[in-house]
């Protein structure tokens, strides 16, 4: 007989990938050795641990032998079911146990189909023959009350427990093995949960029937999930994390808690209460006021932290609704709490501190890049951001991440990397916890090459290339964990770990490409294009070259803590090609650190100061600290009054006269600007400043036209004083602000009425033609639109005419705009007769008539409904918008049309000092002013910011992101609490707008 020697095609056990020497025998005693077992044999060998699973299925087959030729037919025939036997024998060796051990148990891996929560829930139930408690069902209740109790029920109940375990592994596992759908991680997470509830629930019933025995059950007693399970993304194994809720919270409730924890905790998983109020310390239940209480006096801000994922689990569903609609406003204030993002941070550095070194790379929960970077990112975001974005209040990681891409707190591309690199951590704890039902979230070894293969094999990572599965899951590992971190910090941290400071000389001269690395880790946008400047600036020749080398790691550091690194380090650039040759500057920058900290914060945040320190770079030796403190604050307005006034004078024509007038604006306005944004100055220091040097200016060139057009000896046909209205009245001017005004003239005695009035309409028409002239400087925009009969009406006008006007012609609204006019330029005596003319006008005997406080509130009413810009929004608008400038304003000066004329304290242009005056006269309450004065402090102070962040004049504020962050930081906010700013001005103008509608009411 001729024997063939022509390869089986029944692969061998080294095919199969079977390594233990028993395997073949293994395989024959199963009879699985035929070519009609081909795709069977394939099958196993793709099973996480196909060793594992061959030994399960003869301990399968010796336990039940009567079953096994109908589990071996339809293994052969059912890829479905062979698929998930299969791959739960290879995958996890706890489970093989539990299908060993309970006879029938692997029929329920027959069902296509996995059971819904409802199902789930029967199940558990009827393992301690459960039925509802009277009247629970009615009332939408999970009350239940067992007819099983003691060992036989934990008994019952774990078994029954780990049957669904073992339905929802098999189902996640299959696609390893077949080609089964996919089990995604929030689907897995969220059924897990459900089973959690589901054997709670059962668990109650257990313990509601031990303590009561027959007793009617006379309490509502309501359990709270936190933690994972409330979030709906459970671990297969972890802590179940509860609070109770019970109405009354007596001794009754608290041993049904405690006997249904001990019964969970005996039959399925540990059940911790300890995130209740004083933590283990406090009472076991509580009631819902009792609860409420606790939170609004006591918690601490990890509690809130806690409570946003609470979720009503078992028991009273009505009162766990209740707690829910109690607390959860509550997680959305706290991020209004002192130190609340710090603290945050800070939590999460002691949880990473807790992890012994040894196992910091393995541990992929607690670990650099691990699951707690995701997690306390996403937490922290929400609950910044989630007070006025009702979107971001979901519960779960993976949901959370796509609220927050949703609505830009998160870039998209940032947002899907995160949730991505989540996902797969998330998928490696499942398959660790599985293999044994232990909790666990270690890594094996990397040099444990049998551990790690089976972790990538049940993962579902294939070969790649000259790569094996355990060498591509070590490098996916690295590349996950390495993005999560960095997003991680990216988003939380901000400074980073990484300090460009530690760079050395090789990385500063741009050659070594870890370089870019670094500045992208540390929010630099564009690293390409920090290199390239960094390169430009470290290669200048010479000894400025050298210095730079020296300087540029700590500049750089600085710029990193602001909130455009990119715009920071462009701005630097510039400025170091305009100073080109001055020697002081980077000696400065050298030997000063202050100087160069301030100055790296203002060009990293402040478009607007950076063009100024451009053409005034003088401004920068000011930003250094003096005998007496910062030298910024030692300037002395006046003695800037008296500089620009004489350099003015001494030009010898009226452009180089309005070319010196503004160059000594633009070092002022440089100045004080710096000293706003670095918070040297109040707000009020700085509109005081700002309205001081544009009265200067004016004047100056209101002077030297008026020289330019006399003859030598000659005396002028009139004499002009300039009537400062609107802010630059009220000497709050902002860095927006245009100057409004009135002309006012006299002849000179001898000098007919129309020549001299020509003569003057020319001199105003020439100031303004000067001073508004296009210039690199923020504009010169004189306003004459409050002139009588507006712009119809003629730009100067005599003191009589104007007298003449006011008395007969006067619109309720320009009384209202005499409130706040005030000499500001030309000649004093003209001007002070000129508002003693007007007071007559504007603080009127007895009072302005009801019917002018009639149009008053119609003009308010109209300027509120029409006046705000198409696609504003009310609440962030700082000029026009609700509880804004104007809003308050027109408060003050409503209570001055009012009252002036019986109190002489309001005849004053000053919004504040008015207010201070209202409250010193009880005209409103202590409470009702601040409201106001906090009110107007806080737009101006964010308009202001808004100017500086993006150069131009800017009212709105925007919405959540990088900008709210630029002028949240300008505003004196740290960039993290971007959020809170914004809250902090709705919140603020919220109020104030209150006192608004009553004033106006009243």
């Amino acid at each position: 007989m001729t024997v063939s020697r022509g390869r089986s095609t029944v692969p061998s056990p080294g095919r199969l990938g079977l390594l233990q020497p028993e395997a073949r025998a293994r395989l024959a005693s199963l009879g699985w050795t035929e070519p009609e077992h081909i795709d069977l044999l394939w099958s196993l060998s793709r099973a996480a641990d196909a060793d594992l699973a061959l030994a399960a299925l003869i301990r399968l087959r010796d336990a039940d032998p009567d079953a096994w030729p109908e589990i071996s037919r339809l293994m052969a025939r059912n890829k479905h079911f062979r698929g998930r036997l299969l791959s739960v024998l290879g995958g996890s060796d706890a489970l093989g146990d539990h299908v060993v051990a309970e006879p029938g148990t692997w029929r329920l891996l027959l069902d296509d189909e996995l059971p819904d929560e409802i199902a789930v829930r029967e199940s558990l139930l009827s393992a301690v023959a459960a039925t509802p408690e009277p009247g629970a069902d009615e009332r939408g209740d999970l009350l239940y009350r067992a007819g099983v109790t003691g060992p036989d029920a934990v008994a019952a109940l774990r078994c029954a427990y780990r049957d669904q375990l073992l339905v929802l592994a098999a189902h996640d596992l299959a696609a390893t093995v077949e080609d089964e759908p996919v089990l995604y991680l929030p689907e897995v997470g969220a059924r897990l949960s459900d089973l959690a509830d589901a054997a709670l629930t059962a668990a109650l019933a257990v313990a509601i029937a031990t303590v009561l025995d027959e007793d009617p059950l006379e309490i509502d007693l309501a359990v709270i999930a936190m933690g994972k399970c409330g979030a709906r993304e459970l671990n297969y194994v972890s802590d179940v994390d509860v609070v109770f809720v019970a109405e009354p919270a007596d001794s009754v409730s608290a041993r049904i808690a405690g006997e249904m924890m001990r019964i969970g905790s005996s039959a399925f998983f540990d059940v911790d209460a300890g995130l209740r109020p004083e933590g283990k310390r406090g009472a076991l239940t509580r009631t819902l006021e009792s609860h409420v209480a606790y939170y609004r006096r006591w918690a601490k801000t990890w509690e809130f932290q806690a409570l946003l994922k609470a979720r009503p689990m078992t028991g009273s569903m009505k009162l766990g609704a209740a707690y829910i609609e109690a607390t959860s406003p509550m997680v959305w204030d706290a991020s209004e709490r002192d130190d609340f993002v710090p603290e945050v941070q800070a939590m999460r550095r002691r949880v990473e501190a807790l992890v012994p070194p040894e196992e910091k790379a393995r541990n992929l929960k607690l670990g650099r890049g691990g699951l707690r970077d995701v997690e306390f990112a996403v937490q922290l975001l929400q609950m910044v951001h989630g007070r006025v974005d009702p979107e971001l209040h979901v519960q779960s990681t993976v949901d959370a991440l796509a609220a927050l891409t949703d609505g830009g707190y998160i870039g998209r591309d940032d947002g899907a990397n995160f949730s991505a690199s989540y996902q797969f951590l998330r998928m490696l704890e499942h398959r660790l916890q599985l293999q044994r039902l232990q909790r666990t979230h270690l890594l094996p070894d990397p040099d444990d090459t049998a551990a790690m293969r089976w972790l990538a094999r049940a993962a579902h990572v294939r070969p790649e290339g000259d790569k094996d599965a355990t060498q591509v899951l070590g490098r996916e590992l690295r590349k996950q964990r390495t993005r999560v971190r960095q997003l991680h910090e990216k988003l939380f941290y901000r400074p980073l770990l990484e300090s460009v400071a530690r760079l050395d000389k090789g990385a500063l001269r741009l050659s070594d490409e870890s370089a870019k690395r670094q500045l992208a880790v540390l929010g630099w946008a564009f690293p390409d294009r920090a290199l390239a400047h960094i390169r430009v600036l470290g290669s200048e020749p010479g000894r400025s070259g050298q210095i730079q080398m020296l300087i540029l790691p700590s500049l750089l550091e600085h710029i990193s803590d602001t909130p455009d690194p990119d715009a920071g380090l462009l701005n630097y650039r510039r400025l170091c090609d305009e100073v080109v040759g001055v020697d002081w500057f980077l000696r400065l920058l050298r030997d000063d650190a202050v100087v160069a900290e301030r100055l790296m914060h203002v060009l990293g945040t402040s478009e607007y100061i950076a063009d100024l320190l451009m053409r005034s770079p003088d401004v920068i030796q000011l930003y250094s600290t003096g005998a007496t403190g910062p030298k910024l604050t030692e300037v002395d307005s006046a003695d800037v009054v008296k500089g620009l006034v004489a350099s003015t004078m001494r030009a010898t024509d009226l452009d180089r006269a309005i070319a010196v007038a503004r160059s000594h604006r633009r070092a002022e306005l440089a100045r004080i600007a710096s000293a706003d944004l670095l918070g040297l100055m109040s707000v009020q220091e700085v509109c005081r400043a700002l309205s001081t040097v544009w009265a200067a200016v004016l004047g100056a060139a209101l002077d030297k036209v008026i020289a330019s057009t006399l003859d030598r000896g000659a005396r002028a046909p009139a004499r002009i004083a300039v009537i400062g209205m609107g802010r630059l009245g009220g000497g709050e001017l902002g860095y927006g602000s245009d100057a409004d005004v009135l002309f006012v003239c006299e002849p000179a005695d001898g000098v007919d009425e129309s020549e001299a009035l020509r003569w003057a309409q020319t001199v105003a028409d020439q100031v303004r033609s000067l001073l508004g002239t296009p210039s690199a400087d923020p504009p010169l925009e004189v306003d004459v639109g409050l002139r009588p009969e507006g712009k119809n009406g003629p730009i100067v006008r005599t003191l009589g005419s104007y007298e003449a006007y006011y008395r007969q012609w006067a619109q309720p609204w320009e009384v209202q705009a005499l409130l706040r006019a005030h000499s500001v330029a030309g000649d004093s005596d003209l001007g002070l007769r000129f508002l003693h003319m007007i007071d007559v006008t504007r603080y009127p005997e007895g009072g302005v008539s009801a019917e002018a406080v009639r149009e008053i509130r119609r003009i308010k009413a109209r300027v509120d409904s029409e006046r705000l810009p198409r696609g504003a929004d009310p609440a962030t608008h700082t000029k026009l918008g609700r509880g804004g400038l104007a809003d308050v304003e027109w408060t003050v000066q409503l209570m001055q049309l009012r009252y002036a004329h019986k109190y002489p304290q309001l005849h004053n242009t000053s919004t504040l000092e008015t207010l201070e005056a209202i409250r010193e006269l009880e005209l409103l309450t202590e409470d009702q002013v601040d409201m106001l004065a906090d009110a107007w402090l806080t737009a101006t102070k964010a308009r202001n910011a808004l100017v500086l962040v993006r150069g131009k004049p800017v009212d709105q504020l925007p919405g959540p992101g990088r900008a709210l962050r630029s002028v949240a930081y300008a505003a004196g906010w740290p960039q993290d609490e971007a959020q809170e700013f914004l809250e902090h001005y709705m919140r603020v103008t919220r109020r104030a707008k209150a006192v608004v509608v009553e004033v106006f009411e009243s």
